[in-house]
């Protein structure tokens, strides 16, 4: 069956305000110094999409936008990307999200949402423009859109039913708070799921990542990547595991990573990859991404990420 996308991405779409080097010491009663100050286009359905268009996919994003400057520059973000623009739904009353990011020099950082960052546009209503893809992406599973049981469950079905590869990204919650169990009807419904630790800990209630990826698939996922951050990541199905440490690189910022990461091992799969060989490529994916401010402007294309895995292969 042909189809119009290899990969579309739903979910959320904003502007990540990025501080980095933030000094708490005021030097007046009003006044704090950071190192630098950026705007960067960000969502996960944004970064992962833009990666995705980079790494060769056809690829279409859906998404809301509302009718302001910020949505105008994530338009232009995600245009210049080669992304599929035409299934975005732009709104004047609801505003894009602007997210201020806090980055430390390790590339660590903390975010503050708002109130624009809970609508939810109702994914649901339009399954005909994202079931025409070989993949559908997730998202930020347990924040919105994906927050809601009856929301995700329909997106799902929908995927499933029209025999798209479901990949679903996770989210600590931000408004609404839902737990594995609430969303018992819907799980089994996912081909892989890619929770970072702190996730996967809050989620399963487990410290031990492969007791993590255990409480996952007896949900009936098939497949779990449990990302480690600084160190690595792990693959698990109910007959593979893989366990791959961080690559070693001096991280500036490690907005969209995570993001990046699962853009990587969806494409690769869709090129026929192996899952642990496709988990190889993400890994690398992700860590590109670090070395730069920003989550879409270190990665460039396919062949950037194989010489990064040729050139560490040959790592002592």
């Amino acid at each position: 069956m042909a189809h119009r996308y290899d990969i579309i991405c739903i979910g959320t779409a904003l502007v990540d305000s990025i501080i980095k080097g933030f000094d708490p010491s005021p030097i007046s009663a009003s006044g704090f110094r950071a190192v630098s100050g950026s705007l960067n286009v960000g969502g996960e359905a944004v970064n992962e999409s833009m990666a995705a268009a980079k790494l060769g996919m056809r690829t279409g994003i859906l998404c809301s936008l509302g009718r302001d400057s910020a949505g105008d520059m994530v338009l232009d973000a995600l245009s210049k990307a080669g992304v599929d623009t035409s299934l975005i739904l732009r709104s004047v009353e609801h505003a894009t999200p602007v997210t201020t990011m806090f980055v430390n020099d390790d590339g660590t950082r903390k975010s503050i949402t708002n109130s624009a960052h809970r609508y939810n546009f109702h994914p649901e209503r339009y399954a005909s423009l994202f079931t025409d893809a070989k993949a559908v992406i997730l998202g930020s599973l347990f924040r919105a859109p994906f927050d809601d049981p009856e929301i995700v469950l329909s997106v799902l079905r929908s995927a499933k039913k029209a025999g798209s590869l479901t990949v679903a990204d996770t989210k600590l919650p931000n408004f609404n708070f839902l737990s594995l169990a609430d969303l018992k009807e819907a799980l089994p419904l996912i081909d892989c799921i890619t929770p970072n630790e702190d996730e996967a800990r809050y989620y399963t209630g487990r410290t031990d990542p492969d007791e993590m990826a255990e409480v996952f698939l007896s949900c009936g996922i098939r497949n779990v990547i449990v990302k480690l951050g600084s160190k690595g990541c792990l693959f698990r199905n109910p007959t593979t595991r893989v366990l791959l440490p961080a690559h070693r690189i001096d991280a500036v910022d490690a907005t969209g990573a995570g993001d990046n990461f699962v853009a990587g091992f969806t494409s690769e799969l869709l090129c026929g990859s192996r899952p642990e060989d496709a988990v190889r490529f993400a890994n690398a994916c992700g860590a590109i991404c670090t070395t730069a401010v920003g989550a879409a402007t270190a990665l460039r294309s396919r062949e950037q990420v194989l010489s990064f895995l040729e050139a560490a292969s040959q790592d002592p």
